[in-house]
């Protein structure tokens, strides 16, 4: 089997044309919104194929992947704008999923937040999508899928592709090309008003949200994060926070423009 290089080394395999991935207390949630979207017509994401033993099975997402920095097809404009109308269209085919289902008696990663409009990818990131040249024609990761508003997975979306980010590998280009990036990725979507005009603090409550967790985590004997922590990883996070508190007034004028 190949090892497919991500955020957990050593664990996540491709078969053929199937994913070997180790199930998690969450899975059971995630194959049950997996079908829900290709029964929707969505078959840009995996569909659950079958569990063996601890692993899942999941069919494979074709296409490029990418990681930071972002150079090359992925940091073009048009996967901007592509990854922005995928995510649109994963949240519309969700709302669906939210009325047929009591999301309080499933199992999620990350907790349900209010209100519960669609459900979010948590991870929308670059490197959790497939590319065809330069068009996103795949997401995968759903493992911090969970409900809650749209703007926020909208915010950590557009934190991690204008991207509103600090360290040096991290980076791309400077805040008022980040802003505008943040704005072709709203403008693709289809943000509202409201949603730019709270997008600065929602990404920092996300942020915020994110290093808790890591700590939580980390806490409770997570070897993953505590390994994170150690490595001061968190520490970006809390860099990206303060970069974003900052710039705030010029980042959300040029959402709103």
């Amino acid at each position: 089997m190949e090892e497919l290089v991500g955020g957990r080394e050593g664990v996540i395999y491709k078969r053929g044309d199937i994913v070997v991935r180790p199930l998690n207390a969450w899975s059971s949630t995630v194959h049950l919104l997996l079908n829900h979207y290709h029964a929707q017509g969505l078959t840009e994401c995996p569909t659950c194929l079958g569990v063996e033993g601890d692993t899942e099975l999941l069919s494979y997402v074709k296409g490029d992947a990418y990681n930071y920095p972002l150079t090359g097809a992925i940091a073009s404009e048009t996967a901007l704008i592509t990854a922005a109308k995928l995510l649109r269209k994963l949240h519309d085919a969700s709302t669906s999923f939210l009325s047929k289902h009591h999301t309080d008696s499933l199992t999620w990663m990350l907790p349900a937040r209010q209100p519960q409009e669609v459900i979010c990818h948590g991870d929308y990131s670059p490197y959790n999508v497939a590319l065809n040249g330069k068009t996103v024609v795949g997401v995968f990761d759903f493992d911090t899928a969970h409900p809650a508003p749209r703007v926020w997975d909208i915010a950590y979306a557009v934190y991690c592709w204008a991207p509103f980010k600090t360290d040096k590998i991290d980076a791309l280009g400077t805040l008022i090309e980040q802003s505008e990036r943040a704005k072709q990725f709203c403008d693709a979507y289809g943000a509202t008003k409201q949603d730019r005009t709270v997008l600065v603090d929602t990404m920092v409550a996300r942020l915020t949200t994110l290093v808790r967790f890591m700590h939580d985590e980390a806490n409770a004997g997570n070897a993953q994060f505590k390994a994170n922590i150690e490595d001061g990883h968190h520490l970006s996070y809390l860099a990206d926070i303060d970069y974003l508190k900052r710039n705030q007034e010029t980042i959300t004028a040029r959402l709103l423009a």
